[in-house]
């Protein structure tokens, strides 16, 4: 079981099924299972999604791999390989040890010099690869932030300007719009270093709309965004005045089709196989089902509040996204727990919403929160003000006083959130 808390956040039925469907979810896109059901290897055919790579016709196969799901999918690649295996570097947010592989831990939602030397050792790695060699790329959520290769700029400059753009509230396609016009390595770059080896590209979906040039900020796929789009975005925001660098110096990305000829990128999981996964369960538990978007959008306490007043008796709202959060207060916790403090106060007896990071880190050691009539009760005994809390942006210490936090720790899978709003008949 995921959910490490569950005898304590059990004590309704609603959360009892509410668990449940957000189980059924996250082991519909394991990453294990995933990369077992997309890489076979019989003999020396390695099939990749629907391609076929003949293993004698390489001197060397590397795996690479950065992100949140990079450690779990590589552990799962060096099972399936083994001795085929020539070297490899994996750059996650977790430790661990693999045979043929370096694994390296780096930080996040923000970069650091860790990142940025984990970087120069891919790049080294990538540089030395030739026409004969076979790169798998694991990419997965988070590698935005861990393949941190800056340009023009210091990682600490790089850093102030990816939480400033969290704190305004930008959204993910911006985010990364930026960090790719500020990297030697993403946009693309990945691939121009790796040229002219072929790459066999696995990516976990963890964007809206499963864009795989927005997923870690596309390192393996031809850009179409440009300097332009990523200065429209700084001066949205007006972060290089605020952040007061010397000009947020921008690079183009790649455009030269030859860098990409030889890299497949294949999509192996995205959080619609989870959502699917939580509306099946709670059609088996005996709800109405409802997908509401695969790709919900939006400020988070103002997504709380409206999903509070969706589900009709006996309905279960799901959803999978990324909303975002306009940072006023100097609280803790992320998203999922502000949508569900946003809820809060807007939960009928009998309606239950609930939010929670795939990644099992909710930008604190909680993957999300409950909103119910329970945690409501709960915060007026207390005397907790929900409005002071949500002004603060401090959902995470409300979210722990009425025990409505969901604790899974680090899950190995990055598909988004996942949320979920139901009513009981």
């Amino acid at each position: 079981m995921f959910v490490k808390n569950y005898k304590e956040l059990a004590t309704t039925k609603e959360r009892r099924d509410a668990l449940k469907i957000f189980e059924a979810g996250l082991n519909a896109v394991r990453t294990d299972v995933a990369v077992r059901n997309n890489l076979k290897l019989k003999k020396n055919i390695l099939r990749i999604g629907a391609r076929n790579y003949d293993l004698k016709k390489y001197d060397h196969v590397y795996v690479v791999g950065f992100g949140k799901a990079s450690f779990t999918a590589a552990k799962e690649i060096e099972r399936i390989l083994g001795s085929r295996i020539t070297s490899g570097i994996i750059l996650d947010v977790v430790p661990g040890k693999l045979k043929r592989m370096r694994t390296l831990v780096g930080t996040h939602p923000l970069p650091s010099i860790k990142n940025v030397r984990a970087a120069g050792e891919i790049i080294e790695l990538l540089e030395k690869a030739d026409s004969r060699d076979l790169i798998i790329t694991i990419v997965s959520g988070g590698g935005s932030a861990l393949l941190c290769r800056p340009y023009g700029m210091k990682c600490g400059e790089l850093a102030l300007v990816t939480k400033m753009l969290m704190h305004h509230g930008a959204e993910i396609r911006e985010m990364n719009t930026v960090r790719k016009h500020l990297s030697e390595i993403l946009g693309g770059q990945f691939a121009r270093f790796a040229y002219p080896a072929t790459v066999a590209a696995i990516i976990f979906s963890d964007v809206p709309g499963d864009d795989i040039s927005m997923i870690a900020s596309g390192p393996t796929v031809l850009d179409e965004t440009t300097v332009d789009d990523a200065a429209r975005i700084l001066s949205k925001y007006d972060i290089i005045k605020s952040c007061a660098l010397p000009g947020c110096d921008l690079t183009e990305t790649p455009k030269d089709p030859v860098f990409f000829r030889r890299v497949k990128n294949n999509l192996i999981v995205s959080n619609s196989l989870a959502v699917e996964a939580m509306a099946k369960e709670a059609k088996r538990l005996g709800y109405k089902a409802r997908i509401l978007s695969t790709g919900l959008q939006g400020e988070a306490r103002e997504i709380g509040k409206n999903l509070a007043a969706m589900p009709a008796a006996g309905e279960a709202i799901i959803a999978g996204g990324e909303t975002t959060v306009t940072v006023t207060g100097h609280g803790k916790g992320g998203r999922n727990q502000e949508l569900a403090l946003g809820a809060v106060n807007h939960v009928l007896p009998g309606i239950l919403v609930a939010s929670y990071a795939s990644d099992g880190n909710d930008n604190c050691p909680a993957a999300g929160a409950f909103a119910d009539v329970g945690v409501s009760e709960l915060a007026a005994r207390k005397k907790l003000s929900v409005a002071e809390y949500l002004q603060n942006n401090d959902s995470f210490s409300f979210a722990k006083k009425t025990k409505s936090q969901i604790m899974t720790g680090k899950t190995g899978i990055n598909v988004s959130d996942l949320m979920l709003a139901l009513r009981k008949k």
